[in-house]
């Protein structure tokens, strides 16, 4: 499902202590099996019998769709806690509290993804939510951009993986009692449902409990089911069709071999019988995996590290800052937490702290892959921030950095990041283009969602006028329904500049366009951009910019306070300048939010005040009756670095 912004508010420093407290005295086990990592204080059976439905649920996945590549783009730890009790200080926050009621939660991050949930005995399944979006993991990486329906309705299908009877018995596609009963009352027109975008505003159901999710899940589950099973080998065919890039309506026809009207009709008979059978599967084997797993104590200062990581990645900065300055306390080398402290810091704008500890991580483990990324990512942020607000790199820091990159990928070629930071280097300082590019060409293979990397493999291509090339990458991101608009809009914008520097070239020849890369420094050229007369025909690169939005007004102001309401409202403090923004938000559903912080990526966003204050553009709509308590109406958040700008406004 769409990423969402979750509302949660910083705990007390004696809360985080004293829970840092508790777990001091448990006992920390790690298993590592053929594909997943957990770390936890259950018993090492418990964390066993995690591991291994785990490893059911990818293997019944690859068996159902053998031809998917299960490979994660992004590494994944499983944390398991013992008890409720030693669960709920890691739990997601509501108004300063931890919500009671979640027993299992995904938390997506750009450098890991982390899964939480207690061995405890529950009434809510903790695996439902888990399947469901270790799904998405499996679809997104196979299919560079599925429709809406097919994701989510697929992942709710496969949230009701079971096994039972001695591992033996497997079970998808038990019937969702609030996606049947809800079904009984409302139905959208099928065309409508396949059309849903992720700016549609059915789309923007909480928690899943509308009439999107529930029909998306009720037309899979014919799909898969309905018939006699005669469609499931054209679901196949049609997931074939997309990942291959053909349009939905075309894959849909040439795959189902019927209309939308009639498969709509077949769709509300199979509802209105309300006969939704599960599949079930015996095996003359139990689904086993133990002999393939792995068991090593943790220490405490281990455990505090994973700890500190995953409350830094639910954006807990001070609970996580706690946490891994204890690990460093109990074990100076411990080069996680080094790692984890120093994306902390570059979170905090605290660059150069951050590259001490981002230097200690990766000197003290250098196949920690994390560690050569961050200590790079720091080392980017300082030295444009302090040279001409972003204008260049200097030399030796940019040959430092693409060392740096390279070892993250050679340790994990699957760890997309590097790649985009090798490109916006290339970018800012017009060197290593050719190397470059076929490094972000590989990370697309890997992750075909990535139209950030898209957009800069674009801008490679146009330095090296392969025009043909750049046209390619940028056609799929100009028609994307998943990519945001503002990288949607970046693509046509850049494919009609691409097509009027052709016509020019073919009025008056190549040398007729030039354009020279980058700016020059005081006194004389920029050291990492070429010397005079060296140019190009693509356009000039000197700061990040990102395009304005023009639903309303855009200033750049910094987040400094999140107040929360009821339900989903909430208002959001800014200061712009001297000037204080307050903002209404009905709905955080109705808020877009984007970063271009790489750190901040799937972070949650919590009430109270923001420590340190998030610098941002935001978008609003001004209030138009005078004694109204809001300045506006919130329309979205963009996180940026100090180093980004608006487009001019003058631009095409």
């Amino acid at each position: 499902m769409k990423r969402k912004v979750t509302l949660a508010a910083a705990a007390l420093c004696l809360v985080a202590l004293s829970a840092a407290s508790a777990a001091a005295k448990d006992a920390w086990t790690s298993v590592r099996t053929k594909n997943f990592f957990l770390v936890g204080n259950a018993s090492e059976k418990e964390i066993r019998l995690v591991a291994t439905r785990f490893e059911q649920f990818r293997f019944v996945f690859s068996q159902l769709f053998p031809r998917a590549n299960m490979a994660s783009i992004t590494p994944t730890t499983v944390v398991v806690f013992k008890s409720d009790s030693s669960y709920t200080p890691f739990k997601p926050l509501y108004n300063g509290k931890p919500q009671a009621s979640i027993a299992g939660y995904f938390q997506p991050g750009e450098d890991v993804n982390y899964i939480t949930l207690t061995s405890e005995r529950q009434e809510e399944n903790p695996f439902a939510v888990i399947f469901h979006e270790y799904s998405h993991l499996v679809i997104n990486n196979n299919i560079a951009d599925p429709p809406l329906w097919f994701n989510e309705g697929l992942a709710e299908y496969y949230s009701t993986f079971d096994v039972s009877d001695g591992d033996k018995k497997i079970t998808l596609g038990a019937p969702v009692s609030n996606h049947v009963f809800l079904l009984r009352e409302q139905f959208m027109p099928l065309e409508s449902l396949l059309r849903v975008t992720e700016s549609s505003p059915a789309y923007h159901e909480r928690d899943k409990t509308g009439v999107f999710y529930a029909e998306s899940w009720a037309l899979v589950h014919y799909l898969l089911q309905g018939n006699g099973g005669q469609r499931v080998k054209q679901l196949g065919r049609f997931s074939e069709l997309l990942a291959q890039g053909k349009p939905l309506e075309e894959s849909f026809q040439q795959a189902f071999q019927t209309d939308f009207k009639t498969m709509e009709r077949e769709l509300r008979d199979y509802v209105k019988n309300t006969n939704y059978r599960a599949q079930v599967f015996t095996l003359d084997e139990p689904l086993v995996f133990d002999a393939e797993m792995t068991v090593a104590p943790l220490t405490e200062a281990e455990a505090q590290a994973y700890l500190g990581d995953l409350l830094l990645h639910t954006n807990r900065l001070d609970e996580a800052e706690a946490r891994l300055k204890q690990s460093l306390a109990l074990a100076p080398d411990t080069a996680q937490a080094h790692a984890s402290l120093g994306m902390l810091k570059v979170r905090e704008g605290k660059f150069a702290e951050a590259k001490d500890e981002l230097r200690k991580a990766a000197a003290g483990n250098s196949q920690n892959y994390l560690a050569h990324f961050y200590y790079a990512y720091a080392m980017v942020h300082e030295d444009m921030g302090s040279n001409l607000g972003g204008s260049y790199i200097l030399p030796d820091a940019a040959q430092t950095i693409r060392a740096e990159l390279r070892k993250a990928i050679e340790l994990n070629p699957s760890f997309v990041e590097p790649y985009y930071l090798l490109g916006v280097v290339a970018v800012i300082t017009n060197r290593e283009i050719d190397e470059t590019a076929r490094a972000l060409a590989q990370a697309l293979r890997v992750a075909p969602n990535r139209h950030d990397i898209g957009l800069l493999l674009a801008d490679l291509k146009m330095r090296q006028k392969d025009w043909a090339g750049a046209r390619a990458v940028l056609d799929p991101i100009a028609h994307s329904a998943s990519a945001p608009a503002g990288e949607r809009a970046q693509a046509q914008a850049t494919l009609e500049e691409i097509k009027s520097v052709e016509e020019q070239i073919a009025q008056h020849g190549a040398d007729s366009v030039t354009f020279s890369y980058g700016g020059e420094r005081a006194g004389g050229g920029s050291p990492e951009t070429p010397g005079a007369g060296e140019t190009t025909t693509a356009a000039a690169v000197t700061k990040p910019t990102i395009r304005r939005r023009t639903n309303g007004e855009q200033v750049r102001a910094t987040l400094a306070r999140v107040e929360c309401g009821a339900g989903q409202s909430a208002v959001f403090v800014f200061k712009a300048g001297e000037r204080v923004l307050r903002l209404h938000a009905e709905s955080m559903d109705r808020v877009e939010f984007m970063s271009y912080v790489p750190a901040l990526a799937g972070a949650q966003l919590g009430c109270g005040a923001r420590k340190p204050e998030d610098l941002v553009f935001v978008t609003f709509r001004r209030a138009t009756d005078p004694k109204s308590k809001y300045d506006g109406e919130l329309l979205a958040i963009d996180f940026v670095t100090p180093d980004i700008e608006l487009e001019p406004e003058d631009k095409p």
